[in-house]
Formats: structure tokens, sequence, C-alpha cells
């Protein structure tokens, strides 16, 4: 069935963001803290660790850097577009949206938690290919692995950053069930190069999420999120 591994996808960071609620509710304070300090350090590996992977490569011996310009281009003109579409605003005013609907007024991280989650489980190729392989082949096997991921991922960060974690099942759901529903049309476009790029822009900014993570709000990270789309793009010219 199309969009199946999208569906155990949103109901795994579900279960994964209850668990974090109830293990949340064994912390004091402290212990919260240094949660959510250990949260953002593997989140500022993991994307160094992506970029460092797609970056590099081993030529006669040597270390060879390789997409410095599809880098730059990417995250300039992503980050652009991004700002003049005003996509993070967007995406703070649904989370407050939901802050209200969810009677959660008093959760000062609520939202953060909405943002900072949905931006980790929604960057990656996992997430553009798999929801691609559901929709033309009905094959969910990389969707499956990314919901186990994303389980354990949404479960440290409810528990670090509270049960705005848990909403974000909505955006992934939005997400990959589009690239399912529009998966005839990009599939051409997803050369193994253009995975690459993709893997590289969205490992930088996993990155970025990190740093907001323990410094706050250093990079408006949703508004680069169009660089994902010219990190594709640029393998056409």
């Amino acid at each position: 069935m199309p969009g199946f591994g999208t569906l155990l996808n949103a109901l795994a960071i579900i279960f994964g963001g209850m668990l974090g609620i109830v293990f949340r509710s064994k912390l004091n304070a402290a212990l919260q803290e240094n949660l959510v300090r250990a949260v953002a350090l593997c989140c500022l590996f993991i994307g160094i660790e992506g970029a460092l992977e797609q970056a590099m490569s081993i030529v006669d011996g040597g270390v060879r850097m390789q997409g410095t310009m599809m880098v730059l281009a990417s995250f300039v003109i992503g980050t652009l577009v991004g700002s003049w579409l005003g996509i993070e605003a967007q995406i703070v005013k649904f989370g407050q949206w939901l802050k209200h609907k969810t009677g959660s007024e008093a959760d000062k991280q609520f939202v953060t938690a909405f943002v900072t989650t949905s931006l980790t489980v929604c960057i990656g190729a996992m997430a553009v290919v798999g929801a691609i392989e559901d929709g033309i082949s009905h094959e969910y096997s990389i969707l499956a692995a990314k919901s186990v991921m994303d389980c354990v991922f949404v479960m440290a960060f409810a528990a670090a950053l509270g049960k705005g974690c848990i909403f974000s099942a909505i955006p992934v759901a939005v997400f990959q069930g589009t690239m399912t529903f529009l998966a005839t049309l990009i599939e051409p476009y997803l050369t193994p190069q253009a995975i690459s790029n993709l893997s590289l822009v969205g490992s930088m900014m996993i990155f970025c999420v990190g740093v907001n993570i323990i410094w706050e709000t250093k990079f408006r990270v949703a508004d680069m999120l169009p660089a994902l789309v010219v990190a594709v793009v640029w393998e056409l010219f």
C-alpha cells in the first residue's frame, strides 16, 4: 500500500515521543538539561559524520574535498528563497497554533521542541528516497529503518525538550506523503550524485540543529530547507 512506510514512520515518532515523556517525568531539571546537551552532541556528531562522508574522498592516497561549490550555491540560493518565503516563521506559527490547541501554554519549550524535532526527522536522504521507493514500488524497508531511528531520536528529544516533539509526526507525514504522491515525477532526478548532494546538505543542516539546541537559535534552519532542492537540481547543470 503506497504511504504505509510514512504511516509507520509517523506512528514510530508518536510512540517514541510518548516513551520520552514518561521518561522525562522521572528526571529533575538538572538531568533534563544534561540530556538536552547530550542530544545536541549527537546531532553535531551525526551532522559532521554525514557531511564528511559525502564531502571527502581518497584519491591516490590523499584526501580530496568535493562538492564545495554545490554546498555554497545550495545554501546561498536556498536560504534566500526560504527567507523570502518565510518558512521558519510559518513553521513556528504552526507550532504556536498546536501549542494553543493542545492546551500547552504553560510549556515554554513546546514550539522549540516541535520545530527542532521536525527538522531533525524530516531532513535527510532517507526521508526522500524512502518515500519515493514507497510510492513507486511500495517498498518501505528504508522508511522502516528510518522509523526505528526516529523512534529512538524522538524519545530522547521528548525526554529532553517535552511533548512538542511528538507533533513532529505531522510534518513527517505531510513531507514524506507528498514525496510518495509525487514519486514518479521526482524519481528520475534522484541520481546517485543527487542523493549524495542531498545527504551532504542535509547533514550540515542537522549540525546546525545541534548548534541551535546548545546555543539557542543561531541558524534559521527551516529557512535553509530549499537548499535541499537546489542540491538535487545542481546535478542537472
